[in-house]
């Protein structure tokens, strides 16, 4: 009976000592980094041309590799460069809080669980990640990130089930709230991307005043942005859509001088979005008014699929609208840039009464390494408000601490060019010249 009771009071000393806490490592299993790195971000996202390199035609969207030797100490607590999530207090990887890390915020295809504009679900133009490889991400960094040890359970992997969210078309407002433009379905080949235009005609008859906007576009869609045109007199015909790129790759000369024309209204790279303009404020858009869709998709696999994208603008009496929003394009005309050289041009501009900035972006050719723009004048004169490293798909920012400008005060553009020709660029309408604008909205 003693050698039982010595047996007992043993097995139950020896049995908790053989539990492990919740988070913990297991040193018998693999390290759950390298899992994420081997199986999820190597096969996934460190691919030629998304994440791999410097070279990758979309770093300077994101300055991000994610590579095998680089990927755990650019994720860990660094800055991402989506204006949104910075504005939120974001980071890549926040060790312990999924709800503020960006990398979960981009992989998950379920968008509900964030409001901001924080740009296309990643990987983008392939197959998006699994329910599992989510899971699996999440848990990881609710467990504090750790490089080394195995803290999560593998077989969460085991869900296999490809995160997807069934396209639901956007519906029209209801008849008198505004009114709805589109690009029809169109097709996005293999192993490629395409960026396209379509002039619409709005239907309202009379002036209408916009104070929301809500846009819809399918899977892999990098952006969508609305523009007006600065004259409509020789704006393309309607309905018609435009390639940016001919079939060779190269750029459609035609479609780029439209370009030129244009002046930013509204979208950006998240397409799934809703823009609600101040209390009071709203875009006066006259009647039968000429703007240009452009949708631009990523394709990185061996099938077709389809693009599709929708905009509603809804409108408000204009016995409700107390501040007209107006549109910011300060441009610099006369600038040039010597052969082989990097130059930083400096343009100052300013309104003659007081105003209230509340967007802004940017617009330069391929030569542009950086556009900055800064408040001109009065109590924060000097201070940086923008900054955008990305000429084919420029930052855009919506305040939500409107700037307050006064009279006189205005804004400074902080342009730095790398001419890596053997000749002189000045500005100029195509993709050999170069341009320094800034777009936006106050009133």
């Amino acid at each position: 009976m003693l050698s039982f009771l010595l047996i007992a009071l043993s097995t139950s000393v020896l049995i908790p000592s053989c539990k492990k806490n919740p988070g913990t490592a297991d040193a018998t299993k693999q390290d759950t980094w390298k899992i994420i790195q081997d199986k999820i971000l190597t096969p996934s996202c460190a691919k030629s041309g998304c994440h791999s390199s410097v070279a990758d035609a979309t770093y300077i969207q994101h300055n991000l590799i994610l590579s095998t030797t680089d990927a755990y100490n650019n994720l860990i607590n660094t800055t991402p460069k989506n204006a949104a999530a910075v504005t939120d207090g974001l980071v890549r990887v926040k060790p312990g809080d999924y709800s503020k890390s960006f990398l979960y915020h981009k992989i998950d295809c379920n968008t509900g669980h964030h409001s901001a504009n924080y740009g296309a679900t990643m990987p983008l133009g392939s197959q998006y990640l699994t329910n599992g490889q989510i899971e699996f991400i999440k848990q990881w960094i609710m467990k504090g990130a750790a490089k080394t040890g195995s803290i999560v359970d593998e077989t969460i992997l085991n869900d296999s089930v490809v995160c997807t969210v069934p396209f639901v078309p956007l519906d029209p407002p209801a008849a008198g709230e505004g009114f709805q433009l589109k690009i029809d379905p169109f097709t996005i080949g293999a192993n490629t991307e395409r960026e396209v235009f379509m002039n619409r005609v709005t239907p309202n008859t009379s002036a209408v005043y916009v104070n929301k906007y809500t846009m819809r576009g399918r899977p892999n869609s990098h952006h969508f942005v609305l523009y007006g045109f600065q004259n409509t007199a020789i704006a393309p015909a309607p309905m018609f859509l435009r390639d940016l790129y001919n079939a060779d790759g190269t750029v459609n000369a035609t479609t780029f001088v439209q370009m030129t024309n244009h002046f930013f209204l509204g979208g950006g790279t998240d397409v799934n979005a809703t823009y609600t303009f101040p209390a009071g404020v709203a875009l006066k858009i006259a009647a039968n008014t000429p703007l240009d869709l452009n949708a631009h998709y990523f394709n990185k696999t061996t099938g077709t699929f389809p693009a599709e994208n929708f905009i509603n603008l809804y409108t408000t009496p204009q016995a409700n609208v107390t501040k007209e929003a107006k549109t910011i394009n300060f441009a610099n005309y006369n600038f040039s840039i010597p052969a082989n050289t990097i130059k930083t041009i400096t343009t100052n501009f300013t309104f003659p009464s007081a105003v209230t900035v509340i967007m802004l972006t940017s617009h330069f050719h391929k030569l542009g390494q950086r556009y900055i723009i800064k408040i001109n004048g009065g109590p924060r004169n000097g201070e940086t408000v923008y900054d955008n490293t990305d000429w084919q798909h420029p930052v855009v920012i919506n305040y939500s601490t409107p700037i307050q400008l006064a009279a006189g005060e205005g804004l400074t553009s902080v342009v730095t060019y790398n001419n890596t020709t053997n000749k002189t660029v000045n500005f100029g309408l195509t993709s050999e010249d170069e341009m320094n604008i800034i777009f936006g909205y106050y009133y």
